[in-house]
C-alpha cells in the first residue's frame, strides 16, 4: 500500500475537532450559486486499505462521531459525506436540502469516491447511508457498483412513503405534477420536533448536534424534492443490484407520539417499520434485515441497551460477510 501522508493540503480541521479533517468539493452552479459537498474524515491508527463512506439522512448531517469511532476502531478510516445544501455544505441564500432529481448526488458520490479510493488509496470500502441517504445512497451504487464496495450498511433507509395507500397512489400522481409545474412549491406537515428533542442533549437527549444544520422540527420540504424522491423510490422497488453484502437495520417498531412519553426513544417516530421490512430485499441480491426493539429511527443515536445490540448485529454481519 502506498505511503500516505498526513493530510492533503485542500483538508482543513472540521468543526468537529482535531483530528477531524474536512474539505470542499466544488460543484459548480446552480440557479441559486455556487454549489458545494463536503467531505469529512478521520483516520484509523494506521492505514489498513479499508474504508466507510456515510451518507447523512434529510434535515441531517454528519456528527455522530461514536458510530466512527467503532469503524475506526476496527481499522477502517471513516470518510462522511454532507451533500449538496446540507449541513457543512450549506451556503447563504440556497434552498436547504433542495434537489429535484437524486441522480443529482452522482457528482458529489462519484467525486467523494474517487477520493477515497484513487487518491488515498483505499481497495475496500464499507457504504453507510441514513434515512433518505438510504435511499440516493443504493441507488447511485446500483447505477456505478464500484469495484471497491465490500458492503452496505442502511440505517433506517427511506424505502417508501409513509401513510395511506391513496398518499402513495393517486397522491403520488399529483405530487409529480406539481413537482414537476412548481418544484419550489411548499409541502406542508406537521413537524412536533419530539424526536429532535428527543435526542439533543440540551433537551430529552444525549447527543450534541448544530441546530442550524439539523433543526428540531426539521425543514421544509418542496414539491420537487418529494418528487424526486418518490421516482426514486419506484426505482428501487423495481429491484436494485447492489453487488455487495447488504445490512439493513431498523427499530422493531413505529409510533406517532404527541408529547415526550418513552415511545419517542424507543421506536421510530419518523418512518413505518412495516415499509423498510417490505422493501429492504428490493437493495440487492444478499441482504439482511433486522429489527432492533428500542431503536430509534437513527438506529446509532438509540438508548442504550437498543445501541448495545445496534453494535452487536453491525459486528455480526461484518464478521460474517465483510471483513474478509
Amino acid at each position: 500500500m502506498t505511503p500516505r501522508p498526513d493530510h492533503d493540503p485542500a483538508q482543513r480541521t472540521d468543526v468537529l475537532g482535531e483530528p477531524w479533517l474536512a474539505e470542499t468539493i466544488d460543484l459548480g452552479h446552480d440557479e441559486e450559486g455556487p454549489v458545494v459537498a463536503t467531505l469529512v474524515s478521520r483516520r484509523a491508527a494506521r492505514p489498513t486499505g479499508r474504508a466507510v463512506l456515510h451518507v447523512h439522512g434529510f434535515a441531517d448531517y454528519f456528527f455522530q462521531v461514536e458510530y466512527a469511532a467503532w469503524w475506526l476502531e476496527r481499522g477502517y478510516d471513516f470518510y462522511a459525506l454532507d451533500l449538496r445544501k446540507y449541513g457543512r455544505s450549506l451556503l447563504p441564500g440556497q434552498t436547504a436540502n433542495h434537489v429535484t432529481d437524486l441522480a443529482a448526488y452522482d457528482e458529489e458520490l462519484d467525486a467523494a469516491w474517487g477520493l477515497i479510493t484513487s487518491r488515498d488509496d483505499h481497495d475496500h470500502v464499507v457504504a453507510s447511508a441514513h434515512s433518505t441517504g438510504g435511499l440516493t445512497l443504493p441507488l447511485w451504487l446500483d447505477r456505478r457498483r464500484p469495484p471497491q464496495l465490500a458492503g452496505l450498511f442502511l440505517n433506517s433507509p427511506w424505502l417508501d412513503l409513509q401513510g395511506s395507500v391513496l398518499l402513495r397512489t393517486i397522491g403520488t400522481v399529483v405530487l409529480k405534477e406539481l413537482g414537476r409545474r412548481r418544484p419550489l412549491q411548499e409541502i406542508k406537515r406537521e413537524v412536533n420536533g419530539l424526536y429532535g428533542r428527543s435526542l439533543h442533549r440540551d433537551h430529552d437527549g444525549e447527543w450534541d448536534f448544530d441546530l442550524d444544520w439539523k433543526p428540531l422540527e426539521s425543514f421544509r420540504i418542496h414539491a420537487g424534492w418529494l418528487r424526486a424522491i418518490r421516482d426514486g423510490h419506484a426505482r428501487l422497488q423495481q429491484g436494485l443490484e447492489v453487488p455487495a453484502p447488504v445490512l439493513v437495520l431498523s427499530s422493531d417498531r413505529s409510533s406517532l407520539p404527541t408529547d415526550m412519553t418513552d415511545d419517542v426513544h424507543e421506536s421510530d417516530v419518523v418512518l413505518e417499520v412495516p415499509q423498510i421490512r417490505r422493501w429492504a430485499t428490493a437493495v440487492g441480491p444478499h441482504v439482511t434485515y433486522v429489527a432492533v426493539p428500542g431503536a430509534r429511527h437513527d438506529v446509532v443515536l438509540s438508548r442504550r441497551p437498543a445501541r448495545d445490540r445496534v453494535y452487536a448485529e453491525i459486528e455480526r454481519w461484518h464478521a460474517a460477510y465483510v471483513a474478509d
